[in-house]
């Protein structure tokens, strides 16, 4: 589970802190952006840490399949069908386009590894079906917190890059400016 702490320094105690986005209206458009920029970052972590989820989630359900049906053939000699299978399926709802990269790959990695450590990729035949199943109701139970938390986050993103969004719109900024700071010119 994901857990906020108020007053924490990890960048989603920040970002789903109470005063993250309070005062907007009244911040310096560069505060505005870097403030999203790192909205958007947590964003991105916690994707990476969803699909990561979702690819544990769909090997321990294709081992449960395999078992149920009395497949011969392994899941790991499926994983690449199974994998493929999680990234070629239509979404309930589409997605946000993300332009950066995940910045905590190895943190969400041994995140994931802990819920059960003696469930890795390679043994999961290994486990018996209590197992399996206790794994899967971890994995789920994660996945339905980061999902909460993303979509926590998202809505921090969406607050700041309204409030973007409206300063443009009313002509407090413009894109001569925001081309110049991109530069690094004097203004």
């Amino acid at each position: 589970m994901i857990e906020v702490r108020p007053g924490g320094r990890r960048r989603i105690d920040r970002v789903l802190g109470e005063d993250y986005t309070s005062g907007i209206d009244q911040m310096p458009l560069t505060e505005l952006r870097d403030r999203r920029d790192e909205a958007a970052q947590e964003e991105t972590d916690l994707s990476f840490l969803r699909r990561m989820l979702h690819a544990r989630i769909d090997i321990v359900r294709a081992e449960q399949t395999r078992r149920a049906s009395g497949g011969q053939h392994s899941v790991v000699d499926q994983l690449t069908a199974i994998l493929a299978k999680n990234a070629i399926h239509t979404p309930a709802r589409p997605g946000r386009h993300q332009p950066m990269e995940p910045t905590r790959t190895g943190e969400c990695r041994r995140q994931v590894e802990s819920l059960i450590a003696d469930a890795g990729l390679t043994d999961v035949e290994s486990l018996s079906d209590d197992a399996l199943a206790e794994g899967l109701d971890a994995y789920l139970t994660e996945e339905a917190s980061v999902s909460g938390r993303r979509q926590q986050v998202q809505a921090v993103v969406d607050r700041l890059n309204a409030e973007i969004t409206s300063r443009y719109a009313a002509g407090h900024a413009s894109v001569d400016e925001l081309l110049a700071t991109e530069r690094g010119d004097q203004l």
